[in-house]
């Protein structure tokens, strides 16, 4: 199980890390590079079970199955492949985000709206540019135990940690 795992592979608070994410080196080319084989089969994998549960509904399970089947090695716990400096690295479409405790919040002048990750696992299904990303994910909101999509700025996280993994070997 991660305990104090940052969005970079240093250590830090969320605060700082999220600042230092934000200013991510090339993430607005990430949709030109060409994407990793695993990542392009993890991504398959999501698109072919949108608006579905995978395995039990539990947001673990939609990760671990896509890695499985795209012939992805990791530990079969919560090390989804290899952590990513995205301050060096662009984080990339099939990458897997774990996130610890996070909470995000966002207002605009007539309200605030807050969504809480205490142990949730998602997958980067595109990326915006800078800290910008469409998630892929299940057991989390309004779709349940399905597959479906959300938008996440990471300059909305206002608590917790988070660990980018890119798929490997």
């Amino acid at each position: 199980m991660l305990r104090s795992i940052r969005c970079t592979v240093l250590s830090g608070s969320l605060a700082i890390a999220s600042l230092v994410c934000g200013q991510t080196r090339g993430q607005a080319h990430a949709d030109s590079l060409a994407l990793p084989v695993l990542n392009q089969r993890v991504l398959d994998f999501v698109d072919a079970h949108l608006g579905r549960r995978v395995g039990t509904g539990q947001c673990w399970d939609l990760a671990a199955e896509a890695l499985n089947e795209a012939g992805a090695t990791w530990d079969g716990r919560y090390g989804f492949g290899e952590p990513i400096d995205p301050m060096r690295q662009d984080v990339l479409p099939g990458d897997i985000m774990q996130f610890e405790g996070v909470l995000v919040e966002y207002s605009d002048a007539t309200s605030r709206t807050q969504e809480s990750m205490s142990h949730h696992t998602a997958i980067v299904h595109a990326v915006h540019g800078a800290g910008h990303y469409t998630l892929a994910h299940q057991n989390f909101g309004r779709a349940g135990r399905k597959v479906s999509l959300l938008d996440l700025r990471i300059e909305h996280i206002v608590k917790g940690t988070y660990t980018i993994y890119r798929p490997r070997q």
